[in-house]
C-alpha cells in the first residue's frame, strides 16, 4: 500500500491537475447555475432565494469555496476511481461530495428554524442539493474525459 512519501512527483503533479481542472469545473458550473437561476427562477416564488443578485464578496466568497471544493473533488476522484470503470463508484463519489456540500448549505439555511419552514421550503432545499449535485457530476464528466484522452493520468494503485 502506497502512503503519502511513497507518491512520486508525477503522481502529485497529476493530482494537481486534476485537482485544478475539477476547481475550475466547478467554478464554470457554480457560475452557470448562478445565470441559469437569474433567467429561469423569476417564475418560481419559492426558488428566487436561489437568485445571485449582485456581484459583491458574498459572491466572491462563494466562488472561492465552489473552487475549493472542486479541487479536492478532482483530487480524490483521481484517487477513488483509479483505472476502475464501475459507474457506481464514479457516482459514489459524485454524490458524496454534491450531498455533503448540498446539505450543508440546507444546514445553514434550517439554522434557527422550526420544521415547519424545512416543510414550506423543501423544494427550495432540494434544490440546493440538486445543484451541488449537478456541479460535481459536471465536474466528474470532464475529469472523466481527459482522463480517457490520457490528458490526466489515472492514479496508478502499484
Amino acid at each position: 500500500m502506497n502512503d503519502s512519501s511513497n507518491f512520486s512527483t508525477a503522481e502529485r503533479l497529476e493530482s494537481l491537475k486534476a485537482g485544478t481542472l475539477a476547481a475550475l469545473s466547478l467554478l464554470l458550473a457554480f457560475v452557470l447555475v448562478a445565470i441559469a437561476n437569474n433567467i429561469i427562477l423569476p417564475n418560481w416564488e419559492a426558488l428566487t432565494r436561489l437568485q445571485t443578485t449582485a456581484i459583491d464578496l458574498n459572491l466572491v466568497v462563494r466562488c472561492a469555496i465552489a473552487s475549493i471544493s472542486g479541487f479536492l473533488f478532482g483530487v480524490t476522484y483521481r484517487y477513488a476511481i483509479r483505472r476502475d470503470t464501475n459507474p457506481q463508484l464514479k457516482a459514489g463519489v459524485v454524490l458524496a461530495f454534491g450531498l455533503v456540500r448540498g446539505l450543508a448549505q440546507v444546514d445553514v439555511e434550517l439554522s434557527g428554524h422550526t420544521s415547519i419552514l424545512l416543510a414550506k421550503n423543501i423544494g427550495f432545499y432540494a434544490a440546493l442539493a440538486l445543484e451541488s449535485m449537478l456541479m460535481f457530476a459536471i465536474a466528474a464528466i470532464v475529469l472523466d474525459f481527459t482522463i480517457q484522452r490520457h490528458w490526466i493520468e489515472p492514479f496508478n494503485s502499484n
